[in-house]
């Protein structure tokens, strides 16, 4: 079998199944190529130009990385290749449900236009991933090396559930499940692409070295169940991963600039959905925000839907045109500033931006030398000590839509509520209440890039 070669600034040299090159080839994953990793971010730091595709391709890379240390440090865990094959497969494919400027589209326009509509952009990857199967008519190649379709389904976007809800393999593989996308603690093969991605794209230091955490994997027996452990001297390590995530969050992805233009996006994507018409099955056109319903439609959906507005000479789409053109000609919205509260209220002259905050690190096994088998939890004293001392937060940013002149007079009013409500007033316009301060912030979103 000749695997493909391809090369890359982060991972370097890659080697791929040509199963998984085949995949790549197909329209469905090209695709990827026309949205951004990080959305807002790209119009903010010009260097954040990266996407969907070469994350994706990244992740792969991995995911088989790591399964194949597991097979060869651990025989007794009779991973096969076709074990092997499913997990790069599901690291290939997880992202192919992500619309365009990927968490603008999925987690700020969608909700708006369909608020009762449960749609992710995980179980739209799952249905994406059936389509490219069926349209580049692979499954019986896939059957023929031995692939289990469903398992791949799952890994991308299993349950997490007692007892064991997963049909793909049996509970003594479970482990396999924690590679892509773990919804244990969060330790995964995407965030260690992404982060990395994101860090070399932006300049910024990444001290986590996910080399090392492959070199030391095990899989070790918790309550009957397997899972993927390091040894109890990466602790500091393993932490750095978190610490990176911390660090973009505040550098970037919740940067205030960066979360206004990607609330201006979605905003004109609002008001553009009655007039952007996309052809999907059987020549039946759809909205956009009706394309995640038909795949063929959604495969057509991309970043590029935001040049098709700006230089649209469609009246229907004068105001969303508007709002696009104050993001290239850098007239945004003005930050009058940012509480930390559990309640929202919605102001006819402002952008109200809530933000979810969670940057826990729970459930993380260790094991030591003496012992390779046996999964621990480490103790307080052997803890790294810059642990966050908060581990959820709920800010809400205000923004002003009006002129300088309109958004000095509404900061004065906003400040004036802050005093009524006795918050108290930092630098640079961020508000938190005085019995909620803590002596270092970390910012970190639920949802994931």
């Amino acid at each position: 079998m000749l695997l493909k070669i391809f090369n890359d600034p982060i991972h370097g040299t890659m080697e791929l199944h040509p199963l998984l090159v085949t995949i790549i080839d197909t329209r469905q994953f090209q695709r990827l190529r026309f949205i951004k990793q990080l959305g807002g971010v790209y119009y903010v730091y010009p260097g954040a130009s990266h996407n969907r595709f070469e994350h994706s391709i990244g992740v792969c890379y991995l995911a088989g990385q790591l399964v194949k240390a597991l097979k060869e440090r651990q025989p007794e865990l009779n991973i096969s290749d076709e074990d092997i094959l499913c997990v790069q497969i599901a690291g290939l494919c997880h992202d192919l449900g992500h619309g365009p400027f990927s968490h603008v589209f999925d987690d700020m326009f969608i909700p708006r236009v369909r608020p009762n509509d449960p749609w992710k952009h995980e179980n739209a990857s799952v249905e994406m991933f059936d389509y490219l199967v069926k349209d580049n008519k692979l499954k019986t190649v896939m059957e023929q090396h031995g692939l289990d379709l469903d398992f791949i389904k799952e890994l991308i976007n299993g349950p997490l559930k007692v007892p064991w809800p997963y049909k793909g393999r049996p509970e003594d593989k479970s482990f396999l499940y924690e590679i892509v996308a773990n919804k244990r603690n969060g330790i995964d093969v995407d965030k260690w692409d992404y982060f990395a991605r994101d860090c070399y794209h932006l300049g910024i230091q990444n001290n986590f070295d996910y080399h090392r955490f492959i070199k030391f994997a095990r899989v070790c027996e918790v309550d009957g169940k397997k899972i993927i452990c390091t040894r109890d001297k990466e602790a500091s390590n393993l932490y750095n991963m978190f610490y990176t995530r911390t660090y973009l969050h505040q550098r970037a992805y919740q940067h205030r600039v960066c979360k206004i233009i990607e609330a201006m996006i979605a905003e004109a994507f609002v008001k553009a959905d009655p007039y952007i018409q996309i052809e999907g099955s059987d020549g039946k056109m759809f909205k956009l925000s009706t394309a995640i319903d038909d795949p063929e439609a959604y495969t057509k959906l991309t970043d590029q839907v935001f040049e098709q507005i700006l230089n649209s000479s469609d009246p229907n789409l004068e105001e969303a045109r508007k709002i696009l053109c104050s993001i290239i000609e850098r007239r945004l919205y003005k930050c009058l500033g940012q509480i930390q509260t559990g309640n929202t209220k919605k102001i006819t002259t402002v952008c109200v931006c809530s933000i979810k905050i969670d940057y826990r690190i729970k459930d993380v096994h260790f094991y030591r030398k003496t012992d390779i088998n046996k999964a621990i939890k480490l103790s307080k004293e052997e803890v790294p000590k810059l642990l966050p001392q908060q581990f959820e937060e709920h800010l809400v940013r205000v923004y002003c839509k009006k002129t300088d002149q309109e958004a000095l007079e509404a900061k004065e009013h906003f400040v004036q509520w802050c005093t009524d409500k006795n918050f108290t007033k930092p630098q640079e316009g961020i508000i938190i209440p005085p019995e909620l301060r803590a002596p270092i912030k970390h910012f970190d979103s639920k949802t994931e890039t």
